[in-house]
């Protein structure tokens, strides 16, 4: 078994050893047993906390560099118009702290019904109505799902901190509307 130990920066393609594609939510795991997209077993050894991007570089203790790719999963994709009614979905959606993949599309069915922009997100009958409420039209695909890693993630990623977040809040939310 291979053991990818090592986040690496970005390397040239002919250094790339095999690929490794899994879903978002082995994505988020730093120790994991899989197998390479040729069928090499291989063995996660990382520190815990970010998660693997698309296009992100393992390399193992022997050298190998492995590229990791987003696995086609379930999702949906909430199409809308560009500006304030995107601003609102992903306000709304975000707002019940799901995680969500924000783009924009060139199709040309899509842009002929001047929605161009799109947020993907988990399979949820509740957020898919909400969506559709707010003026989204929605596609039920499957497709790879790498979702915005959020504010603090991108600020920190690979450095520290050096203060703490406390997630004990003191106070309910209420969601309902």
């Amino acid at each position: 078994m291979l053991e990818l130990t090592q986040r690496v920066g970005p390397v040239e393609t002919t250094e790339i050893h095999d690929h490794l594609t899994l879903p978002f939510e082995l994505r988020m795991r730093g120790r994991l047993r899989a197998k390479t997209d040729t069928g090499y077993d291989v063995g996660l050894f990382l520190d815990r906390g970010p998660v693997l991007r698309e296009g992100a570089f393992l390399q193992a203790e022997t050298g190998e560099i492995i590229r990791i790719r987003a696995a086609d999963e379930p999702v949906v994709t909430a199409y809308i118009e560009p500006g304030l009614a995107m601003a609102r979905l992903c306000y709304h959606l975000g707002n019940r702290h799901v995680a969500l993949q924000i783009g924009a599309t060139g199709s040309d069915d899509q842009a002929k019904a001047g929605k161009t922009g799109w947020v993907r997100f988990p399979p949820d009958h509740v957020l898919e109505e909400l969506a559709e409420r707010l003026g989204a039209t929605l596609e039920h695909h499957r497709a790879p799902f790498d979702p915005e890693p959020g504010a603090y993630a991108q600020a920190g990623e690979g450095k520290s901190h050096g203060h703490s977040h406390s997630h004990s809040h003191g106070h309910g939310h209420d969601h309902s509307h």
